[in-house]
């Protein structure tokens, strides 16, 4: 077991005083068998009522409900986790999926359809030039290694960037650059395991990166694979390997712009800029 303390700090100053909107605040993270919260606090400035609830994903969100005009609005979480995800490759899949090419069963994709909706053509044609580039349709190879196969290449032969901006790059866009953030690999490999007609995910979370640790970080992203007997699976295209105990999932996602950290409103004649600091560390 690894512990882990995780700071995310939000600095929003204006301009002239402003009305704040309600906030939806995806920060806590998700437990379960491999990660269990030993603490958790949440802090606004100015003040704000703090309501809770469990969203469709089940993801955990509070939502804030500030009562006063401001010129700054600051939220800042800590959370100090329990990681059991040492061994992410101890895992059992069902005897049908172990090779690729497989198909759900009938129940499993009455409940992954949502997952498995197919990028446009125009991006379908393209990720299949891209996937046969690795993989020949026919071609028997087990399931993981496949997986493994498309996130290595992603990281292999694609540049990481940080991108400031809001959104998520578009596939056509991530080939054309070669390039991209967390978001935009994971979408492009989320939209890669669809045209292989498997279910994916997005995950929007956190990540210690030990040659990072004096720097000022960021959320993370990456993606999950839904896979038979083992169940959903991550996988991060931009270390190109399988998520393991370095990762700390916040929320999950059937599409890759659903899920930000923070989302709210302002109503004021006045300019905004925004200032944004996550720190992960071991205790």
């Amino acid at each position: 077991m690894q512990r882990y303390k995780i700071i995310h700090r939000t600095y929003y100053n204006y301009s002239a005083n402003v009305t704040l909107g309600l906030h939806n605040l995806l920060l806590r993270p998700r437990e379960g068998h491999e990660l269990r919260i030993e603490s958790f606090s949440l802090n606004c400035v100015p003040k704000a009522e703090i309501l809770w609830h469990r969203d469709v994903e089940d993801n955990s969100v509070a939502i804030a409900n500030f009562k006063e005009s401001t010129q700054q609005c600051i939220i800042e979480s800590e959370v100090i986790i329990q990681q059991y995800n040492e061994s992410p490759l101890n895992f059992i899949v069902a005897d049908y999926a172990i090779n690729y090419p497989f198909e759900y069963k009938a129940d499993e994709q009455f409940l992954l359809s949502p997952y498995m909706t197919l990028p446009d053509i125009e991006d379908r044609t393209l990720l299949n030039n891209w996937i046969f580039s690795l993989y020949k349709y026919g071609e028997n190879i087990e399931t993981y290694s496949l997986l493994q196969r498309i996130a290595a290449n992603i990281y292999n032969t694609m540049s990481y960037t940080v991108r400031e901006e809001p959104g998520v790059q578009t596939v056509k866009d991530t080939l054309s650059l070669g390039s991209g953030s967390c978001r935009d690999f994971a979408l492009f490999f989320m939209e890669c395991v669809k045209c292989l007609g498997l279910a994916s995910r997005f995950v929007s979370g956190y990540l210690h990166a030990p040659l990072m640790l004096d720097q000022i970080g960021s959320t993370h992203a990456w993606a999950e694979v839904y896979i038979p007997g083992g169940g959903w699976k991550g996988f991060d295209p931009t270390i190109g390997d399988i998520v393991g105990k370095d990762h700390i999932p916040v929320a999950v996602a059937r599409l890759a712009e659903s899920v930000p950290p923070i989302s709210g409103s302002f109503s004021g004649v006045a300019k905004s800029t925004l200032d944004v600091g996550v720190w992960v560390t071991k205790c």
